[in-house]
């Protein structure tokens, strides 16, 4: 009896996660997303409340909700238009990008928070972007049509595989001198998924790849003092109060949570619940029941969708809904692990729950767009109840 081999299993598991009609795991992903966001709205306020004076609270709140309104249009503009309709436009965008993730580097506008330039001022109003967030969700579009248009050409080094490396390779390399190195590793696991499930050859990922994540570690813990910490720390070589205090409050909230505003840990000097240390807040406030409520939501986003990319037989539609998809997932696994206590400690926020206007409307266009192919692939007939609308490709 012959063993299956990773690709086989792994083939055998998406055949089986497939269904005729893609809108069915994309409604999924949005009560998904809708719940996580509910939640982040319900403990943000919460925050908010203990932690600034009625004037502020009442301000924070019209921020709160004009920034997710933002977010629903963003969302629903991204599904309108969905992967086919911003195809067109990905190299200027892609241009874009690449601009903007220099223009951190100018101090006259970038929002330089802790020494670190990962933001950008914008004019008029008062709100900031990350650049390394939109970064994401175009450069795997361009490597998604790329795949497209190489076909089994991808799985050629030099003509292939290679041009894609240096192009996330560059990219890569502007996000992790802002300095991030957690951004820049996420970017880059994103890249190198979206070009593995395109064909290219695991060989050649899994040595760039590790070189690239590698190098990335060991320049971060020999150029940052921040970074040899955050190592230490997780190695469990020094203590760390913040990474601490965040696990005490987490494990202060039992089966139930002490409640909506009794958290007590955001008076006691404990920084960044609101963001890095979101799930934190959700321990402390919901108890080991909400930490299980939104990890079982985020494990049911993963499942669905992979069922959505599984049911769409349009190569550039698949690709560019997993990769997106993929790019959320990555984000809030990397949180979770941080939080408790399984990854270096990072700045890293969990999507639609924590705080952050750019991180808010960069996830709904990263989700807006993924749904948006299962639009177009009923549309066209793309799902797997019909057939692929450009078989050349």
């Amino acid at each position: 009896m012959r063993q299956l081999t990773i690709t086989e299993r792994l083939e055998a598991l998406a055949q089986r996660a497939a269904v005729a009609d893609p809108a069915q795991p994309a409604r999924c992903i949005l009560a998904c997303v809708l719940a996580l966001m509910a939640i982040g709205f319900l403990l943000q306020a919460s925050h908010a409340a203990t932690t600034l004076p009625p004037e502020a609270y009442r301000e924070e709140l019209v921020r709160m909700v004009q920034f997710r309104v933002l977010a629903a249009i963003v969302f629903l503009l991204a599904y309108r238009a969905g992967p086919w309709g911003i195809e067109r436009h990905v190299g200027w965008l892609t241009g874009l990008v690449i601009l903007l993730l220099l223009l951190v580097y100018v101090p006259a506008i970038n929002a330089a928070v802790n020494g670190s330039r990962r933001w950008l001022k914008v004019p008029f109003i008062p709100l900031t972007i990350q650049p390394s967030e939109l970064a994401r969700v175009v450069a795997v579009m361009w490597v998604a049509r790329r795949c497209r248009d190489l076909g089994d050409g991808v799985r050629d080094a030099r003509g292939g595989y290679l041009p894609m490396f240096l192009f996330g390779m560059g990219l890569f390399t502007l996000i992790l001198f802002e300095p991030d190195v957690g951004g820049s590793i996420l970017f880059l696991i994103c890249i190198l998924s979206t070009m593995w499930v395109g064909g290219a050859r695991p060989s050649h990922l899994a040595g760039s790849g590790a070189v690239l994540l590698g190098g990335a570690l060991l320049f971060g813990a020999a150029a940052f003092s921040h970074v040899q910490e955050r190592l230490s720390v997780w190695m469990g070589h020094s203590t760390n109060d913040q990474v601490t205090r965040a696990a005490e409050a987490m494990a202060s909230g039992d089966l139930t949570g002490v409640g909506l505003t009794h958290g007590g840990f955001r008076n006691q000097n404990l920084q960044y619940m609101q963001t890095d240390y979101a799930l934190s807040l959700v321990g402390e406030e919901l108890g080991l029941l909400g930490v299980l409520g939104v990890i079982g939501l985020l494990l049911a986003y993963i499942v669905f969708s992979f069922r959505l990319v599984a049911s769409l037989d349009d190569r550039y539609l698949a690709l560019t809904a997993f990769g997106l998809l993929v790019s959320v997932a990555f984000q809030a696994m990397l949180h979770v692990q941080v939080v408790t206590g399984l990854a270096p400690p990072k700045g890293m926020t969990l999507p639609f729950v924590s705080e952050g206007g750019s991180a808010l409307i960069a996830s709904s266009l990263a989700i807006g767009l993924a749904l948006g192919a299962s639009r177009r692939a009923r549309q066209t007939g793309g799902g797997l109840s019909g057939t692929d609308p450009h078989p050349s490709h």
